[in-house]
């Protein structure tokens, strides 16, 4: 090998010799400045030693222009941030574009109002319509009460109610939502009030309790009052039409609260697939998202009063805490802040004086509404599968032989 490599090396200088006798030069080392390579290429490591001093002058020039201007810096997106990141596109992080804009990421969740929810689905909205129509024609009129819950007997209403709606006025909301014009009900006084009193053997109570020590708070209420919690609703509050971010925050709070909750309870024995003469299950689900009402107001979704219509049968229905915005066809509203009266316990026991206690089911109704299966073993007969018997009178597979 070492042979080869002197033999290249010999043609190599005899070539270059050769190129200087033509063109007349002295010696090999005069060559490339007759051919115009005087100035030879410089070598990588020189090229990166350059480069390297070049960058590090223009970083010393940018670092004392940021000193100057650090002062004057604006924050407008995070965009600079996420560049190489999972999430380089800004534009889907939910999160950090309510951080760069204040639109919170419920506000893009799609068809959430009443009127488009059910477009794609005509058996369900079929059946809203139905259950809407039935229960706006047994709705029992508008009644309301003003009265100082602390001191009214409830026993007064001379009334056992199906659906009871507990809307206290709490401490919570003076401190979240800037209501100053009211009364506030510590959770000590909410628990005193009767409400079992007034629960029919077999009812249900739907018991707003804000977003804090209420969901603890509200599941002793309910154990007082002699229910038992069997659901929690969730209210998912947009700021579509007023984006940014809240300055009513709570003490050492890290993060802005945009939801709320209403327990639902039960009291006495009500089973979703064997009472469908008092209840509808899987109608509606458990979750509301709708804006958030203006600062320094109380006023709740509309849809709590949808959702409580559809589920219970029950005709009987009270409003606590209710107000001039809440009354309602079907509802016995009560409570202080409303502005006037209508309320005689002797017409309104006369509504349901015909034994009629509920709104009834059509055909229809029945067809369409969503069913839980029966209990195993209680199927009717000649139905297939759990609890019933196969097609052709008698069993099939692991069991035909025992």
């Amino acid at each position: 090998m070492s042979e080869r490599l002197k033999e290249l090396r010999e043609r190599s200088r005899k070539r270059k010799e050769l190129l200087a006798r033509t063109f007349g030069v002295g010696s090999v080392q005069e060559l490339s400045r007759v051919l115009g390579t005087a100035e030879e290429v410089p070598s990588k490591k020189a090229q990166a030693d350059d480069s390297l001093y070049e960058k590090a002058k223009e970083k010393e020039l940018e670092g004392k222009e940021e000193s100057d201007d650090a002062d004057n810096l604006v924050y407008t997106d995070s965009s600079t941030f996420l560049k190489g990141t999972q999430s380089s596109n800004p534009h889907n992080d939910y999160c950090q574009h309510f951080v760069d804009t204040g639109q919170r990421p419920q506000n893009f969740i799609r068809d959430v109002g009443l009127a488009d929810r059910f477009e794609e689905y005509p058996k369900l909205r079929e059946l809203i319509k139905l259950k809407d129509d039935l229960i706006a024609k047994t709705a029992t009129p508008p009644m309301y009460l003003k009265c100082d819950l602390h001191s009214y007997d409830l026993k007064n209403l001379k009334s056992k109610f199906d659906v009871i709606l507990v809307e206290p006025p709490l401490e919570e909301y003076q401190r979240t939502m800037g209501v100053t014009n009211m009364e506030f009900w510590p959770w000590e006084q909410i628990m005193e009030l009767d409400i079992g009193e007034v629960a029919a053997p077999r009812s249900f109570i739907f018991l707003w309790c804000g977003s804090s020590d209420g969901l603890d708070l509200g599941r002793y209420c309910l154990r007082k009052w002699g229910f038992r919690r069997c659901e929690d609703i969730c209210w998912i509050k947009t700021n579509g039409n007023n984006p940014g971010h809240s300055k009513n925050l709570d003490s050492k709070a890290v993060f802005q609260r945009t939801k709320e909750h209403c327990l639902m309870g039960i009291k006495g024995t009500v089973r979703r697939s064997t009472d469908g003469d008092f209840i509808h299950a899987n109608v509606d689900i458990d979750l509301i998202i709708s804006e958030e009402p203006e600062y320094g107001c109380l006023d709740k979704p509309v849809e709590i009063f949808h959702i409580i219509e559809h589920f219970c049968l029950g005709r009987r229905r009270l409003h606590v805490f209710g107000r001039d915005s809440t009354i309602r066809p079907g509802w016995l509203t009560i409570g202080p802040a409303l502005t006037n009266s209508n309320f005689n316990a002797d017409q309104y026991s006369g509504y349901f004086s015909n034994g009629q206690l509920t709104t009834g089911c059509t055909e229809r109704i029945e067809a369409l509404r969503p069913k839980s299966p029966p209990p195993k073993g209680k199927g009717p007969p000649g139905s297939r599968g759990r609890g019933g018997a196969s097609r052709g009178g008698f069993n099939r597979g692991r069991g035909r032989a025992r």
